[in-house]
Formats: structure tokens, sequence, C-alpha cells
């Protein structure tokens, strides 16, 4: 079986690393390059970074972030927020990111998708979908988008699988509903998707314990957890958790990335 991956996110607004609850009551966390260099020599296994409000506030993502992280890392890295066109995509990559997400841009432009697989390699293009469940125990949810300020009348599933058969090589799917509740992952969500997917789905909102992390993987079928909150703020470290993943016998990377 393939090494599950344990991903740290940095939320970035104005330059900072910020975190919420359910993507509202933001608090600051710290600098995101200082952030990405302690990950990097936390033995992370790749990092996301996400311009929370670029989309939304109609501008393009902190290239200035991009590059200076890019300056201090090893891991694989990838980011997202503002990217519209393929103009965009080269611009993140060529500053140093490993992939782009796409979000709000792959509602509204579905074959940005394709033509940004086509470009720069499926594996380099991430799509990040959030997820609301329709009405409270409802096995169906819904695609919002601008940082989940707006509702798309999209079908979770049905999308995802549009995404991928358009070239998406990857899906970052997180839960609105459990998002920085500390709560645990959305299983029932994430095992829905990833029984109709061929491609990777990182499973991203809600973790409070390692538990939530294993039943992420297991239960929900992930193939990589994301996290914020229990890394940020010194909860757990990487290292306790790839540890704690070994020991309930989960592929995971332990030794450090030469």
């Amino acid at each position: 079986m393939k090494a599950k991956r344990i991903i740290p996110c940095l939320d970035v607004a104005e330059g900072r690393v910020v975190k919420g609850t359910k993507f509202l009551n933001l608090q600051d966390a710290g600098d995101p390059i200082a952030l990405a260099r302690f990950y990097d020599r936390a033995n992370a296994d790749e990092l996301v970074v996400l311009d929370i409000t670029a989309s939304q506030e109609g501008r393009k993502t902190l290239l200035e972030v991009v590059q200076g992280i890019a300056e201090v890392v090893t891991l694989p890295f990838t980011v997202g927020g503002g990217i519209a066109s393929l103009e965009d995509m080269e611009r993140i990559l060529s500053a140093g990111a490993d992939k782009v997400s796409l979000g709000s841009a792959a509602v509204k432009n579905p074959e940005l998708v394709r033509a940004g697989s086509e470009r720069f390699g499926r594996q380099r293009v991430v799509v990040a979908v959030d997820a609301k469940r329709v009405a409270d125990g409802s096995p169906q949810w819904e695609v919002y988008i601008h940082g989940g300020r707006k509702a798309t009348g999209l079908d979770v599933v049905e999308w995802v699988q549009r995404m991928e058969d358009l070239g998406a090589g990857e899906i970052l799917l997180t839960s609105m509903d459990a998002d920085g509740t500390k709560d645990g992952y959305d299983n029932e969500l994430y095992r829905t998707v990833t029984q109709r997917l061929g491609i990777p789905v990182i499973a991203s909102g809600g973790a409070g314990t390692l538990e939530h992390l294993r039943d992420a993987l297991l239960l929900g079928g992930a193939d990589a957890v994301l996290a914020a909150s229990i890394f940020h703020f010194g909860t757990y470290t990487i290292q306790e958790a790839k540890e704690f993943l070994a020991a309930a016998g989960i592929p995971v990377r332990l030794e450090p990335r030469v």
C-alpha cells in the first residue's frame, strides 16, 4: 500500500496564516514562510498554501509568499487561491510551487482543469472542493466557492467525478461542516467520494485528535489528511502523528526527507 501523507495547511489572508471555524472567526497563526520552514524540518510530507481571500477579492495569489516558501523548503507544496487562468498557473509553478489548486476557477471554467492538465501534467493539478451537507444527516453535499461564501447548486460527488474526467490529478476535499471544529473529519463524505474516484483524495476539515487522522484514512479511505490547528498551535507534532498512524498499521514515511 502506498504511504499515506500528512499535510499541514497554511490558510493565508493579508500575508498571515489564519485559522477559523467553519470558514469564519479567523485568528492569526503566524508567518507563512516561517511556518513552511518549520513544517519542512518537522518531516511533513507536503504542504498546502491557500490564499483564502484572493478569489473573493478578485485578486491574484500573493506571489512573494510563494517565492519565499520555495526558497526555504524542500518538501512539495501546493498553492491555491486566485488562480483563474493558464497564465496564473504558470506564474505560481514558475515561482516554485509543485502543484496548483483550482477551486472557484474550476467551477467557473471547468475546461481550465483540462487545459492545465494537458500543459503542466495531471500530477500538478489539484481541484479543491468545499463541501457542505444540504441538510443535517443527509448523504448529499453541495459545492461552495469563494472561500465557502457562495453556493453553486453542484452535487459534490458528481462534481469530483467530472473533475477527474477533465484531468484533475488529486482532489482536496474540505468539509465545511467539520472545518475547525476539531470534532473529526466527515468520513461519510470521504468514503462516498473515494469509492467513486481513481485519483487521490486529501481529507480536510475537523482534525482534533490523532484518532481523527487515523479514521479519515481507514474509514474515509483518504490518501492523505490535511490539518491546521492541531499542528499550528502545538497540540501534536508531525512525528507524533506519524508514529501513531504507523502503530495503527497505516503506512507512512517516518524517515526524514533526504
